[in-house]
């Protein structure tokens, strides 16, 4: 059995076990790759095109996930849709939106919710209580004293056990509450983990755990906005990995993935950004690079260690292949935006890829493509 090996360390096999089920969140309804997507838009778009409905993400997600043919309740719908109707009603769309597309999101934003209100509750009643209780103990207090200023105090320890027992059931009182209040700092730090959590599973890429590529975009224009000197785009893109899954398996092209965004993580400057752009593409966002040398100079290393991936046979550690990877990069210029950038750099890597591949390629500049 062919295992993935970078240098002479051997990678254990992936353990899966089993979990609960669960409804599916918004990120684990498309896990389709660029080509299937494609395929499926291809389909989409006709069908939107045919009942006049207009292009709008609400629209987009309810007809691609119609053409997927995995929610047959939703087409059901929607086929009753556009034929009681000569227009496709927006209130309906978003119904079916939030129904069928983001009802996981929903729920867990319900039940987040919800568990925020009874924590405000709990403690809003535990200090109700609390403040009872202050205002008891006060009165008693003030009634003890009273007491001990009589002349003449006949039932001197009646006072004293009345003041004790109204001591200590303010203690008890004031106990309870700090436990409460502990408990309410426990659940609250628990819901902020569920929140960070809810977070990186937003952002991060399910099995590279670099970006993914919508927090990519965001994250690059963010780069880009203000002054963005010093800033470099490396993009690369694992050679001939169709050949490698259709060869291998789907399993081992995905180890191949994991290990190269491990690689990332790993090789990644101070303020460097990677994500996974599509596929087997990915992208990193170079700070403080204000020349082609240090971009290269970081290509270079990341080729080299993705190159050390051997496939061996477990058995006899036999080598049946190795992994190798194209780069493009392109530095800033001034007037950049988010797309000439991407285009100089994704074209640097496709000259890579033209030029024989496992090789780093720099970007023509702007005036280079404008002459």
């Amino acid at each position: 059995m062919p295992v993935l090996c970078f240098g002479d360390s051997q990678l254990a096999p992936v353990t899966c076990m089993s979990q609960p089920a669960k409804a599916s969140s918004i990120l684990e309804l498309y896990p389709e790759e660029t080509r299937e997507s494609a395929a499926l838009l291809k389909q989409a778009v006709p069908l939107m095109m045919r009942h006049d409905i207009p292009p709008n993400p609400v629209h987009y997600a309810l007809w691609y996930t119609y053409s997927k043919g995995q929610e047959p309740e939703l087409n059901r719908r929607l086929d009753k849709t556009v034929n009681d109707f000569d227009s496709f009603p927006p209130e309906t769309a978003v119904k079916l939106f939030r129904d069928y597309i983001i009802r996981g999101e929903l729920e867990d934003a319900r039940a987040g919710q919800q568990q925020v209100i009874e924590l405000v509750d709990d403690i809003e009643g535990d200090v109700s209580r609390s403040v009872l209780g202050s205002r008891g103990y006060q009165l008693s207090l003030e009634q003890g004293l009273a007491a001990l200023q009589e002349p003449i105090i006949d039932d001197l320890p009646n006072v004293l056990n009345d003041l004790q027992q109204s001591t200590q059931l303010m203690q008890d009182q004031q106990e309870k509450f700090l436990y409460r209040l502990r408990a309410a700092q426990n659940e609250i730090q628990h819901l902020r983990s569920q929140l960070e959590r809810a977070h990186l599973a937003a952002t991060l890429d399910s099995l590279t755990h670099v970006f993914n590529r919508h927090a990519f975009t965001r994250l690059l224009e963010q780069a880009l906005s203000g002054n963005p000197q010093g800033v470099a785009l490396v993009m690369l893109d694992i050679d001939h990995f169709k050949q490698f899954n259709d060869q291998y398996g789907h399993p081992l092209g995905d180890r191949v993935l994991q290990h190269v965004g491990q690689l990332l993580r790993d090789l990644l400057p101070q303020r460097a950004t990677a994500a996974r752009y599509g596929g087997e593409e990915f992208c990193v966002i170079l700070r403080e690079c204000f020349d082609s040398a240090s971009a290269h100079a970081f290509a270079e290393q990341l080729r080299v260690k993705i190159q050390s991936l051997r496939i061996k046979v477990r058995r006899t550690d036999q080598v049946l292949d190795s992994i190798t990877a194209s780069f493009g990069f392109a530095l800033v210029e001034p007037g950049d935006n988010l797309e000439s950038l991407l285009t100089r750099a994704d074209d640097a890597l496709y000259q890579a890829k033209r030029n024989g591949r496992n090789q780093t390629h720099p970007g023509a500049t702007e005036t280079a493509l404008s002459a």
